[in-house]
């Protein structure tokens, strides 16, 4: 079965710049086809995007989300367990996940910053989109 919808789901965290991602995706595939959720942050994206991918619904789930150094804790390990636990959702039901979840090295809350990972998170949204259709396309292909 091919399926024609797709997964996206978006962490809140730094919206202003995660919400570019969307952006990006919708360039290339039509908003109709594209089911879209919310998650507080970063950490709950696995979660979300191995029931979403569980339901059969969707031919793939993208996932976005900016994690930052907030000083508090250590954020190379949140994108660490981030980006495992979305390879595990896709491996463990056999939708692909994909990610747009990033994790800079310098990031400063500055206009210049801002701008520059805003821009980033589009072109990163349809990276994303293109992967979703090739990916689509060759497990239909194998289907057929």
């Amino acid at each position: 079965m091919t399926h024609t919808r797709f997964a996206f789901v978006k962490a809140g965290w730094h919206a202003d710049i995660v919400d570019r991602a969307l952006e990006g995706f919708l360039e290339l595939i039509p908003a109709a086809q594209v089911d879209v959720f919310d998650v507080p942050g970063a950490f709950e994206l696995p979660l979300m995007a191995k029931e979403l991918a569980a339901t059969g619904r969707y031919g793939a789930v993208a996932c976005a989300a900016f994690v930052v150094d907030g000083g508090i804790y250590r954020h190379d390990f949140v994108a660490q367990a981030v980006i495992d636990g979305l390879m595990r959702a896709g491996l463990d039901t056999g939708v692909p996940v994909l990610s747009v979840s990033l994790t800079p090295h310098h990031y400063q809350e500055t206009e210049h910053h801002t701008a520059i990972f805003r821009a980033h998170f589009v072109e990163k949204g349809r990276e994303a989109a293109r992967a979703a259709l090739a990916v689509c396309r060759t497990r239909a292909a194998l289907a057929a």
